[in-house]
């Protein structure tokens, strides 16, 4: 594998709203959920004629789509557009695309979900064939803490120490715990790319793992209810319960994985389906991702400040940043971190 690299993340900003209630914080455990933006039904075609787009996508995800859907209304090419959205763990609503369910665009954590999908046929081989490879948001893990941080948790060291109980999402059905785990995989690498010290740094941290949760958002419920000391996570979503009144602190490590969100049409979406997926690809998309907490893969620059962030005139922290592609790609991180039966993260877990 090659060594990390320093990425200079676009800096972006959030006015994310007070919208982010409670309700979608402490989302159900397991299960879907949906809303629609904009108005009108109809023939499919985009543009002034109405149609409804059926949106799968992973849990943490959904306030901002719901803007971005309020948002793309407004433009010519979404007027009358409906966005009608399903959200839950990633890996398990990959496989319900796979199963049947109604999808013209999906926009799930990690891009495996998403080729799982393509090799159902039900969306295009050439689906990440753009610039940025099909991904539409990018984020880092960090540490979410209690208030006022009584553990005084300053990095990935300090969470794999005695008596600190740490929350996480499983990487059996979300995408979110396979960025977590990986985190940690690589702060345990270090700069010497040390495999044995990586296994057992991931060893003493699934040690002290005191929650698996079925996705990100479900994480972050327990958390909030009061479950263990610190809480593996994304930025955005970090960024996100603190805009919307959650009481928790976050800490971006010094060394942290890159969060890479991939989003894809379905080979049945109606063109309409395919102007969202190009809005929210669009610097005015890409600012409504921003806003909502996540750094964006097209160096798209903030405006205003981030509501939530740590520092809200400032809220993407350098840091040095692993990446999946440093690590060999994922057909190499699956089979070794995360095969059910013979990679790492099972036999670590027993």
């Amino acid at each position: 594998m090659t060594s990390p690299h320093r990425r200079h993340l676009a800096r972006s900003s959030s006015r994310l709203a007070a919208a982010l209630v409670a309700a979608s914080l402490l989302a159900l455990a397991g299960c879907s959920s949906s809303g629609d933006a904009g108005d009108g039904t109809g023939d499919g075609t985009g543009g002034a004629a109405s149609a409804t787009i059926d949106l799968v996508g992973f849990a943490v995800i959904q306030s901002a789509y719901d803007d971005l859907a309020e948002q793309f209304a407004q433009t010519d090419q979404g007027k009358g557009v409906k966005v009608k959205g399903s959200f839950g763990a990633s890996g398990a609503q990959s496989r319900a695309v796979v199963a049947g369910q109604d999808a013209d665009l999906v926009a799930l954590s990690l891009t495996p979900d998403v080729d799982a999908i393509v090799d159902a046929g039900l969306v295009a081989q050439d689906w990440d064939a753009d610039e940025n490879k099909g991904i539409v948001s990018d984020s880092v893990v960090v540490l979410a803490v209690r208030k006022g941080n009584p553990k005084n948790i300053t990095g990935w060291d300090d969470i794999v120490q005695p008596g600190v109980g740490i929350v996480t999402a499983d990487p059996g059905t979300s995408g979110s715990a396979k960025w977590n785990l990986l985190g940690a995989y690589t702060h345990g690498l270090g700069a010497d790319e040390d495999e044995a010290a990586a296994e057992e740094f991931l060893g003493k941290f699934v040690g002290n793992v005191v929650s698996w949760n079925d996705s990100g958002r479900t994480a972050t419920d327990a958390f909030v209810k009061g479950t263990g000391d610190v809480l593996i996570s994304y930025e955005n979503e970090a960024i996100a319960a603190r805009a919307a009144g959650v009481e928790l602190d976050y800490v971006v490590p010094e060394t942290t994985f890159l969060i890479e969100n991939p989003a894809a049409v379905t080979t049945s979406a109606s063109q309409a389906a395919k102007d969202f997926l190009e809005f929210v690809r669009s610097d005015e998309g890409q600012a409504v991702l921003i806003e909502h907490g996540f750094r964006s893969p097209s160096g798209v620059e903030p405006t205003v400040d981030v509501e939530g962030a740590n520092d809200p005139a400032n809220p993407f922290p350098d840091a040095t940043i692993w990446t999946v592609e440093d690590l060999g790609g994922w057909s190499v991180v699956n089979d070794t971190l995360f095969d059910k039966e013979t990679g790492l993260v099972a036999e670590l877990r027993g």
